[in-house]
């Protein structure tokens, strides 16, 4: 969550540089076992909490929010209307926890921003007794969420590459960046699984199935993590399920759907990437909110799945079980509620853990055991990252040289500024890789690809909102809209090609005209007439509509923004239509948050390009795969409805959330999960069951062959799915187990091997434990989730078998390359 930010409440001015003294008659303990890099860090920890007094083991559970100095001077801590103004000079001769988003609160040049934060951890070193640094935490939900740094795709996209690989790869490149300046923590990744799309975080999933999001998830929790940044998993758990899609609404789900689809990605994760921190959902469920559920953020995710990290409170949800949830009639006790469930650190900044908890701990209402607790896993993950080393020193990477290795933070902030490129070449290349893998083709008759030499369309109308947009290819965690808004006049920071840019660069042959249309939420239809001229005289469409980003109702997606219903914002769909009127080919391009209804374009369309906010070099690859010069390989992550009422919005529907002949409504999607085109055309077949009857503790294996019979290259993702027949619970009628890319030029064909456990059958049973039972299987090898190419039918035998947390949460899938030719 964010909140207003402004410059009111500041009690230190931005540029002083002057440090705080340890309190007054305090010993220095600059030397001690803490500081020895040969001991592990859980003895380093160990022995510093027996030196620290109860106030300084307070102060490292908290954060302060800040914003560094454009000018080089230390961070300010910033006031807004949740917090109340925060007494740097007080707290820091106590020690600090972390500081909260120095890059990302206000435009600030990255060198300049570096040396802001190198001079204040220069400052909180010096003012505690113990030379210990705050651990800094930023935004990298689509990027590292700063100025001039690179906008990667939004999480929505990297669900629709189906390449983990790829995104663990963006992540890496965005953890170095992060790294370079002094980052320690990145707020990322979001594993919500997607139960409603129209709640307005949809962007910030990766989709709707549980296996996907848990896959893409911890491919990117390596990545970060690999660059010595400390991921955050969020939001744990439920917070996407809240009811009617609404921001922060209750939860209603059964403990089932609770664990065998909300916290499944949240296990793998934490079973397989690394990954050092959780941050709490803000939402209750079944009357529990998450930030004071001791069975799951201790007995499930520590004493279970044996989680040893930190977890951190989302932003002012502690203080949230006092004025939201009702659970706590004073910000004491919230903070004891929280720190008994296993919440680790306040963030954003000191408001409940402060005083409130100091008071309660006086009282005797919350036992000193927990915050040890607390701040060992605190200590632990900073000697982990080097900032209790004694030779641990301010300045990060990018400053090392000006510094010049005498361990004192110099610099002339006007000689840094511009020196720090955080949008280089090579992060806008993999930027476009992500968004070029993420685009879906959803329908094509045939118009696509046009030809982008003289042959290409002599004349293009490109209408629409989004036609002429900088930002339309950015989530709302992308830095020019979350934090740039506010700042009017400032340069956007990188380079923001709109659709009408991108298409005269590709297409160089043809006259590109030009109309707005509509405003994206807007409800005047006067430029209807422009764009239907437009249209008329032209020999193709290309009709950009879609989302604009915000937070709390300042956009058509992201957070707090939260959909009525699925039908486009405003009058897109009337704009839509009118020019589907003028028998002129449309091409729909939708740079969107969420999928949207589309009328009459399933039927009547040319074709359907969808996008999710893909990045500052999206435009550029929608552009490339319209004209062809790459092949479309996207699938969706999310179904397109084909109602604006329509429900569910997700494809694990058990079967009384299908078509039926007792409802009149037909929840059926217009473009199911899965879905996505080609310029080309494969063959499947070949299957050969291997091994089709396995024990509850045995495994499948199969094979089949995909063949590219088309002229053109492209990729095909083998999609697998588990329909259970009969259960002794609802199941959803089928679910993903596995998947693959496969790339084949013309004429080529892979063979595709896949062995299946039997744990993947696997699902939580009536008495609340995970088994596998015997009986019928469908393995349905898929292009998508309605799709099915072909089927193995398998038995599993023998006893009803108990799972936990140790079993096989993957299939085995591997392809390999047969022929070159037909």
């Amino acid at each position: 969550m964010t909140a207003n930010i402004d410059n009111a409440g500041v009690r230190k001015a931005a540029g002083t540089t002057d440090s705080a003294a340890p309190a007054a008659g305090a010993t220095d303990h600059r030397t001690g076992p803490w500081h020895d890099p040969a001991l592990t860090p859980g003895a380093r920890a160990d022995a510093l909490i027996d030196a620290m007094t109860l106030q300084e083991k307070i102060s490292q559970l908290v954060g302060v929010w800040v914003g560094a100095s454009d000018e080089g001077g230390e961070v300010a801590p910033f006031q807004h209307d949740m917090e109340e103004a925060v007494d740097l000079d007080g707290l820091l001769p106590h020690g600090l926890g972390q500081l909260t988003r120095p890059f990302g609160t206000a435009p600030v040049d990255p060198a300049v921003g570096a040396l802001s934060l190198s001079r204040t951890q220069e400052r909180i070193a010096g003012a505690n007794r113990f030379g210990i640094p705050a651990l800094a935490h930023e935004e990298c939900l689509a990027g590292f969420a700063t100025w001039g740094a690179t906008a990667y795709p939004v999480p929505l996209s990297w669900g629709a590459t189906f390449h983990p690989e790829l995104i663990g790869e963006m992540a890496a490149a965005i953890g170095r960046d992060m790294r370079s300046v002094g980052v320690h923590q990145g707020l990322a990744p979001v594993l919500d699984v997607v139960r409603d799309t129209r709640w307005g975080r949809v962007e910030e999933t990766i989709g709707e199935d549980p296996y996907l999001v848990g896959t893409v998830a911890t491919a990117y929790v390596r990545g970060l993590e690999s660059a010595g940044v400390v991921a955050t998993l969020k939001h744990f758990a439920g917070y996407s399920a809240s009811r009617a899609g609404r921001n922060l609404a209750p939860v209603g789900m059964g403990a089932r759907e609770r664990a065998d689809i909300i916290l499944t990605p949240f296990e793998m994760a934490v079973r397989e990437s690394g990954v050092r921190s959780v941050m709490h959902a803000y939402t209750d469920t079944d009357g529990i909110p998450s930030a004071a559920d001791g069975q799951l953020l201790t007995g499930l995710l520590r004493d279970t799945w044996g989680f040893d990290g930190t977890v951190v409170a989302d932003y002012f949800g502690i203080a949230f079980l006092k004025t939201l949830h009702g659970v706590a009639g004073t910000f004491g006790e919230a903070a004891g509620a929280a720190l008994g469930a296993g919440v680790d650190v306040e963030l954003p900044t000191v408001k409940t853990f402060g005083g409130p908890l100091a008071e309660a701990l006086a009282q005797g209402l919350v036992s000193e055991a927990l915050v040890d607790r607390a701040v060992r896993r605190v200590l632990v993950q900073k000697a982990q990252l080097g900032l209790l080393d004694a030779d641990w020193r301010p300045e990060p990477p990018v400053l090392a040289a000006v510094a010049g290795g005498n361990g004192s933070v110099g610099g002339n902030s006007q000689e840094l500024r511009g020196t720090v490129r955080l949008d280089t070449d090579e992060n806008r290349a993999l930027a476009r890789r992500v968004a070029e893998q993420a685009v879906v083709l959803l329908r094509n008759d045939g118009t696509l690809p046009l030809a982008a030499d003289a042959g290409a369309p002599a004349r293009i109308a490109l209408v629409g909102p989004n036609a002429d947009t900088p930002t339309a290819v950015l989530g709302c965690y992308a830095f020019p809209v979350h934090v740039g808004g506010r700042h009017p006049g400032t340069p956007l920071g990188i380079e923001l090609p709109t659709v009408r840019e991108a298409l005269a660069a590709e297409f160089p042959h043809s006259d590109i005209v030009t109309a707005r249309g509509a405003d994206i939420d807007g409800t005047a239809t006067d430029g209807f007439g422009e764009a239907v001229e437009l249209a008329r005289g032209a020999d193709l469409v290309i009709l950009a509509l879609g989302d604009r980003a915000g937070l709390f109702g300042r956009g058509t997606s992201g957070e707090g923004c939260d959909a009525e219903d699925l039908a486009l914002p405003g009058v897109q769909q009337q704009l839509l239509d009118a020019l589907l009127d003028t028998g002129t080919p449309v091409v729909v391009t939708l740079l969107a948050g969420r999928p949207y209804a589309l009328g009459r374009a399933v039927d009547e369309a040319a074709a359907i390009v969808q996008s999710f906010f893909p990045g500052e070099e999206g435009t550029t690859a929608i552009a490339s795969v319209l004209s062809g010069r790459t092949a479309p390989s996207g699938r969706l992550p999310v179904g397109v409805p084909r109602h604006p009422g329509s429900q569910p919005s997700t494809y694990l529907a058990a079967r009384l959330g299908h078509a039926s002949d007792v409802s009149s409504v037909d929840p059926a999607p217009a473009f199911a999960f899965g879905h996505g085109l080609t310029y080309t055309a494969f063959a499947w077949g070949d299957l050969v069951v291997e091994r089709g009857r396995a024990t509850t503790e045995g495994e499948f294996t199969f094979s089949c062959t995909v063949r590219n019979t088309g002229a053109r290259q492209g990729t095909e993702v083998v999609q697998v799915y588990l329909h259970d027949p009969v259960a002794s619970v609802v199941q959803p009628v089928q679910r993903l187990i596995g998947y693959v890319r496969i790339d084949l030029g013309p004429g080529q064909a892979a063979g595709v091997r896949a062995t299946v456990p039997a744990d993947l059958a696997s699902f939580t049973g009536r008495d609340g434990h995970r088994i596998v039972e015997p009986g019928d299987l469908e393995l349905r090898l898929s292009a998508s989730s309605d799709d099915p190419r072909l089927t193995a039918r398998v038995t599993l035998t023998g006893p009803v078998r108990t799972v936990d947390h140790t079993r096989r949460l993957h299939m085995s899938i591997t392809t390999e390359l047969l022929t070159d030719t037909p």
